[in-house]
């Protein structure tokens, strides 16, 4: 069952997270799906009898990262941005945020919106998702593309360097994986928090302005949207254990696109997923730092365009 929204959260039980603002993007509809025993929050638009891409967001952010790259995806493609679990307005379940489990999640998501057949683009930990929802479900998916993120077990370095120059782009995996600390330091302080990783990780620091590290802010304090922001980095190992698991003795055979900037994190992620896939694809997206769906949304959008093809 899928329920549309309203302009203000509805008094209705479907949208898991009432206390968070929903943001409208025209054109586009909220809708929220039972996925599994999870409700998931989607905002869905574009062309119906086209094909389907599905956007997925990372920390610290929500669907809403994508907000720029929607509308020039719409002539063409049925558009469909889902909040991850314990993201934006998604349920925030109380365990399992392996990214085998989570994409499990999404997948049945995207069944019950009634697409059987469509294209991932996944940007920082929906990467992650991304990248074991295609091991599981392979079949159903026409391309993946990952954008400026380490895989678990497959891309994401073990250790974190300890050269300033690169260190400040990583600290955070091992600040996120200590017990309590982080909820100790972080609650009632998201905003700062969730502010210095949009300003300091994009190219431009003015790229976010005040409203929208507020939205983010919020999401991550509301009902339980910290603790789910830390889980899938506490999990992490376990998705690195069963990305690895399902590799063994294949390769994924959907076409790969690796999207990486100028200024980001990764410096190839076609290189460094080419070793587990065989069809990989690269562009390098200039002027810009991690963020590139926000910094760069038309190159993102005529990516997209370029790497899906048409319906059969």
């Amino acid at each position: 069952m899928t329920v549309p929204a309203t302009s203000t959260p509805p008094a209705s039980e479907s949208n898991p997270v009432r206390d968070l603002p929903l943001q409208q993007l025209a054109g586009f509809t909220h809708r929220w799906v039972d996925a599994d025993g999870v409700r998931l929050h989607a905002v869905e638009g574009g062309r119906t009898s086209g094909p389907a891409v599905v956007l997925l967001a990372g920390f610290p952010q929500t669907w809403w990262a994508w907000r720029k790259v929607m509308p020039g995806l719409t002539r063409r493609f049925h558009v469909i941005a889902i909040d991850l679990p314990g993201q934006g307005h998604s349920e925030r379940p109380e365990r399992s945020y392996d990214t085998h489990t989570i994409a499990a999640h999404v997948h049945a998501a995207v069944k019950a919106l009634g697409v059987s057949t469509y294209s991932l683009v996944a940007h920082d930990i929906g990467a992650w998702v991304a990248f074991s929802l295609a091991l599981n479900f392979e079949s159903h998916l026409r391309g993946v593309a990952l954008l400026d993120a380490g895989i678990p077990g497959i891309s994401l370095p073990e250790a974190i360097p300890t050269d300033p120059d690169r260190a400040w782009k990583t600290w955070h995996f091992a600040f996120h994986l200590v017990p309590d600390l982080p909820e100790t330091l972080l609650t009632g302080r998201e905003r700062d928090y969730v502010g210095w990783f949009l300003k300091m990780k994009a190219l431009a620091p003015d790229t976010f302005d005040d409203a929208e590290i507020d939205h983010y802010a919020a999401a991550i304090a509301v009902d339980g949207g910290l603790r789910a922001s830390l889980a899938y980095y506490r999990d992490a190992a376990e998705s690195a254990r069963k990305n690895r698991e399902a590799l063994k003795g294949r390769r994924l055979t959907v076409p790969v696109l690796g999207i990486s900037s100028s200024h980001g994190s990764v410096p190839d992620m076609a290189a460094s997923l080419s070793p587990w896939a065989d069809n990989t694809t690269r562009i390098i997206v200039p002027d810009a730092g991690h963020f590139i769906p926000d910094e760069q949304p038309e190159a993102i959008a005529a990516a997209i365009t370029d790497f899906i093809p048409d319906e059969d």
